[in-house]
C-alpha cells in the first residue's frame, strides 16, 4: 500500500530509473542475518498480544521518544525491575501513543510503525487521538486471525533466513523445537547467533557467576583460562549445530589485543577473583576479541563487531527498567588503531570474515571504508541503531562506495526486535538502494544493467554470502 515513488529522488529522470531499479530487488526474498526476535515467538506460534504489547512496550526507539517528552516508561508498560507499578492497559498504553503521535514526525519510528501497519495490517487511518480506539480495535480483531499468527506471517513476509542472537548460556531450545517441528516456513530458515558479551565483560554484573553457569553447562573446568576457552568453543559448536552462521560482540570500545596465553591467563584469573580494574577489562574484552577470531579461522562463524554504545546512560531508567529500554548513547569510536593488533594477526587470512557497524558516522569515509578496501576479512555492516533511517543509509552509500564499492559491505540488516516490522525496514532500505544507484545511472557513471544487478546483490545475494547462509561456513575465499 505504499506509495510507488517512496523515497525514490524527486528529480523525475532519478525517480523513473529508481523505479526501474526497486522492481529488481522488490520481491526477493528476505535476509535477516542479524536480528533480535525471541525466536520463542515462532517456536511456540502463539497468537499476538494486544497492539500496545506489539508496537510499543518492547520498542525502545518508541518509549525513548516519549520518555524524552515527559511520559514515564512505566505508563507505557515497560516492566520494572524494581517493583514499581507499571501500566498494564493495553488500550491505555495505546492511546497515549496515538494522542502524542507528533512526536514521531521525520523518525523512522513513524515510517516503519505506518508501513507495518498499511502493509501488513491494512490499516491506513492516521494514527492520532481521535483514531486510537479503532485502529486498537481493528489491530486486535487482525491478531486474532490465524493469518496472522507468527509462523504465517513469517511466510507471507517471504523471508528466506532469520536469525536470532543468543547468549551462550541459552540451551537453544527454541530452536530445537523448531528443528523437531522441521519449520522455517516454506523454504525458510531461522537460526542462531553466538553472543558472548555476558562473558567476556568483567565489568559486567554477575560476570563470574555466568562463567560458572558457563562450566556447568559444558561440563568443563572454567576455573582455568584454557578450560575457559574450551567452554566457549564448546558453546560455539553447539550454536554451530542449531544453525549459526555468525557470532555478534557489542563492546564499547573496538579495541583489540593480542596477548600471549601466559598473560591473558593472569588477567582472567584476576578477574575471576574480583581483582580487575576498568582498565584490566579493557584488555581482556579486547584480548577476547582475538581469541574469538582465532575461533573463526576453526569454525567459520562471521564476527560482527557492533562497537560505540554507551550502555544504560540514563543510571533512572537502568535502576528502575533494567537494560535494552532506551538508555543507551552513541559514542566516538576508533577503528583504524583498536583493529590493527586482530588485523596483524589475522586481517588477511581468507578464512576469517569480520563485518563492523558502527553508531559513529563521522567514520564511515574516514576509517571504514579504507579498512574494508584494504583488508580481504572486513565488510561493512549497514547503519543500525541510531543510523538505520533513510537519510542515514543514503550517507551511508555516499560516504563508503568511492573508497570501498558495494562488494566491501555486507547488504541489509534489519537488528529489529519488531518481528512486523522486518519487511518494512528491508523495503526501506531497498528503495534508498535503488535512489543512489538510480543517481549514478542518471549522471553516467553506472550503466543500468550494472546497477539493476547492484541492487539484487545488496538485497539478497551479498548477505547470502556474506554471511556464508549457503555455503561452507570455513576455509572459503572471500
Amino acid at each position: 500500500m505504499t506509495d510507488e515513488n517512496h523515497l525514490f529522488p524527486a528529480e523525475p529522470n532519478q525517480r523513473q530509473i529508481a523505479r526501474e531499479l526497486y522492481r529488481h530487488a522488490r520481491d526477493l526474498p528476505l535476509i535477516s542475518p542479524h536480528g533480535h526476535v525471541d525466536p520463542v515467538l515462532l517456536a511456540d506460534d502463539v497468537p499476538f498480544g494486544d497492539p500496545a504489547r506489539l508496537f510499543v512496550v518492547p520498542d525502545h526507539y518508541v518509549t525513548r521518544m516519549l520518555a524524552s517528552q515527559g511520559i514515564p516508561p512505566a505508563r507505557l508498560g515497560v516492566p520494572s525491575v524494581d517493583g514499581s507499578e507499571v501500566e498494564t492497559d493495553g488500550r491505555a498504553i495505546w492511546r497515549l501513543l496515538a494522542e502524542n503521535w507528533k512526536l514521531f514526525r521525520g523518525t523512522p519510528s513513524r515510517l516503519w510503525t505506518e508501513k507495518v501497519l498499511a502493509d501488513v495490517f491494512g490499516i491506513t487511518k492516521t494514527l492520532s487521538g481521535g483514531t486510537a480506539d479503532d485502529i486498537y480495535d481493528e489491530l486486535s480483531a487482525r491478531l486474532a486471525e490465524p493469518d496472522y499468527r507468527p509462523r504465517a506471517l513469517f511466510t507471507r513476509f517471504n523471508i528466506e533466513v532469520l536469525a536470532t542472537t543468543e547468549s551462550p548460556l541459552d540451551e537453544l531450545q527454541a530452536h530445537a523445537k523448531l528443528a523437531a517441528d522441521g519449520w522455517g516456513g516454506p523454504g525458510g530458515r531461522v537460526i542462531t547467533t553466538f553472543r558472548p558479551d555476558n562473558l567476556v565483560d568483567p565489568e559486567w554484573p554477575g560476570w563470574a557467576q555466568r562463567v560458572a553457569e558457563l562450566g556447568d553447562l559444558t561440563g568443563l573446568d572454567v576455573g582455568t583460562y584454557s578450560g575457559f576457552l574450551a567452554a566457549l568453543r564448546s558453546r560455539r559448536q553447539a550454536f554451530i549445530e542449531a544453525g549459526a552462521t555468525s557470532s555478534d560482540h557489542g563492546h564499547l570500545t573496538a579495541a583489540t589485543l593480542d596477548l600471549s596465553e601466559a598473560d591473558a591467563a593472569v588477567l582472567y584469573r584476576k578477574a575471576l577473583g574480583g581483582g580487575a580494574d576498568a582498565a584490566d577489562a579493557e584488555a581482556f574484552r579486547a584480548h577476547m576479541l582475538v581469541e574469538f577470531a582465532r575461533m573463526s579461522l576453526d569454525d567459520g562463524l562471521v564476527m560482527q563487531l557492533h562497537p560505540g554504545s554507551v550502555r544504560n546512560h540514563n543510571t533512572a531508567l537502568y535502576e528502575r527498567h533494567g537494560r535494552d529500554t532506551g538508555g543507551d548513547i552513541p559514542s566516538a569510536t576508533d577503528y583504524v588503531h583498536a583493529l590493527r593488533p586482530l588485523l596483524d594477526a589475522h586481517g588477511t587470512d581468507p578464512r576469517l570474515r569480520i563485518v563492523l557497524y558502527t553508531l559513529d558516522e563521522t567514520v564511515f569515509s574516514r576509517e571504514l571504508a579504507p579498512l574494508a578496501g584494504g583488508y580481504p576479512s572486513l565488510y561493512l555492516g549497514a547503519p543500525w541503531w541510531f543510523l538505520d533511517s533513510p537519510n542515514a543509509l543514503r550517507r551511508f552509500r555516499e560516504s563508503v562506495t568511492e573508497t570501498a564499492g558495494f562488494y566491501n559491505t555486507s547488504g541489509f540488516v534489519d537488528d529489529t526486535r519488531a518481528f512486523c516490522s522486518i519487511p518494512a525496514r528491508h523495503d526501506v532500505a531497498r528503495r534508498i538502494d535503488a535512489g543512489y544507484l538510480a543517481k549514478l545511472v542518471a549522471e553516467g557513471t553506472l550503466p543500468l544493467d550494472e546497477a539493476a544487478e547492484t541492487i539484487a546483490d545488496l538485497a539478497y545475494h551479498l548477505p547470502k554470502k556474506v554471511f556464508r547462509l549457503d555455503g561452507p561456513r570455513s576455509g572459503d575465499e572471500a
